[in-house]
Parts: C-alpha cells; sequence; structure tokens
C-alpha cells in the first residue's frame, strides 16, 4: 500500500494570460482543420457526383482559411512571449539557469518511471517547456512552406516578395513534402501533449487541465516561493 502523500497549502495562482489561451485554442483547432484539408487535397476521400471540383475549392478556401488563422495565434504568441507574465515569457521556456536544466533530469526520471511523482511547477516543466520551443519553431516552418507553396498558386506580388527566396532555396516538391511530413509530427505530439497533460493534471492535483480554459492552478506555496526566489525574472510576479 502507497503511503498517502503529505498535505501541503496550496495556492491559486493565474499562470495563464488571456492571450495564451487564446493562442492555444486557435492553434489547436487550425491544426485541426488544416490536418483535415491536407489530407484531403493529398488524397480526396470524399467525391460526390458532379461536384468533385466545387468541393476541393471549398476544401483548399477552409485551408487557406486556417492557415492565416494559424498564422495569427502564432504571431499573437510570439508577441505575448515578450510582453506576458514570466510563465508565459520566453525565458520560462528557453533554458537559460541551471534549474531549468536540472528540472529536465527529473522529469526524465519521471516519464522513464524511475521516480514516483513528478516536481512540481508553476507553469511548464522544463522538458515540457524545451519541446514547446521545438514544435513553435516546427509551426514557423510549416507557416513558411504553406506560404511559398500559396504564393506559386496565388501569384501575388507582395506575398511573391516576401516569401519567394524559399522556393529558390529549395524546390517546391520538397517544400510540399516538408509541408506535408510536419502534419503528422503535430498529429503525434497533440496526441501525446493531451496524454502527458492528463497524467501531470491527475498526479499534481493542481487543475491543469482546468488552467488551459480558466488561467489558474493550484500550486503548492513552497514552490511558488521557490521559483519566485530561485529565478529572477519571476520575481515581478
Amino acid at each position: 500500500m502507497l503511503a498517502s502523500r503529505p498535505k501541503t497549502e496550496l495556492v491559486r495562482t493565474y499562470v495563464w494570460e488571456l492571450p495564451v489561451r487564446i493562442a492555444h485554442w486557435l492553434m489547436f483547432f487550425a491544426i485541426i482543420s488544416l490536418s483535415i484539408t491536407g489530407l484531403f487535397m493529398h488524397r480526396p476521400f470524399l467525391l460526390p457526383s458532379g461536384q468533385a471540383p466545387f468541393l476541393m475549392a471549398t476544401v483548399r478556401f477552409v485551408h487557406v482559411v486556417s492557415g492565416f488563422v494559424l498564422i495569427s495565434a502564432f504571431a499573437l504568441r510570439v508577441y505575448w512571449s515578450f510582453k506576458g507574465n514570466f510563465w508565459s515569457g520566453w525565458k520560462a521556456y528557453v533554458p537559460i539557469h541551471r534549474q531549468q536544466w536540472t528540472g529536465m533530469g527529473s522529469m526524465l526520471e519521471f516519464y522513464s518511471f524511475l521516480r514516483f511523482e513528478p516536481r512540481h511547477r508553476v507553469g511548464h516543466n522544463p522538458l515540457a517547456a524545451l519541446s514547446y520551443v521545438v514544435i513553435y519553431l516546427l509551426i514557423l516552418v510549416e507557416i513558411l512552406t504553406g506560404l511559398a507553396l500559396y504564393s506559386r498558386v496565388l501569384g501575388n506580388p507582395v506575398l511573391s516578395q516576401f516569401i519567394g527566396w524559399l522556393p529558390q532555396l529549395i524546390d517546391s516538391q520538397y517544400l510540399r513534402e516538408i509541408h506535408f511530413f510536419l502534419m503528422f509530427v503535430f498529429i503525434a505530439f497533440a496526441m501525446f501533449h493531451v496524454y502527458l497533460s492528463v497524467l501531470i493534471s491527475i498526479e499534481e492535483e493542481n487543475g491543469l487541465l482546468d488552467s488551459i480554459f480558466s488561467g489558474w492552478k493550484f500550486v503548492p506555496a513552497g514552490e511558488l516561493r521557490h521559483e519566485i526566489a530561485a529565478i529572477p525574472e519571476a520575481r515581478s510576479f
């Protein structure tokens, strides 16, 4: 029988600000829409008689609109990484403090079943934060390749001037393959992300799943004080 966990004082803390939550859900639904429409354009799985060309045009339109929603959400999130609180800022994601590197080790132990429970964190744990940095960089690649492919179809001089250098650097066929392959990376990440979010929420009992809707988490008072004291940028909280 497992020993019961010691009771600790929990502090209701506003971690995820509204722009962060808006950007999160916009990117989530945009990627779902882009994945479904992208799969359809790659290999149509609906072919209504007499309306196939119109259906493809509609799917392409939805794909393009969803792409610009993703761009807008991505731009909002990048902007808020400089404007928002510490847990939304880029310094909480890029490992620039020794505490963040040591935190990655403890989370690897937890994911490898070498640790009974994860280390409590106010925001993202360091390993998750670094994985988000990688995902955001891949989203940027997805955006650039998408715009490059769209500029070839649209023929807009402004867009071609902005992104025209990319097809000259990489052949359009390879751009299309990169764009298509990254879709599966995002799908796999989304599945893994949901699984770990549920797992950590259950283990930490801190309202993690609710926080992406409300912004509030329940954090052990000691951890909140420790994190604010250990990381200078968090002291503005």
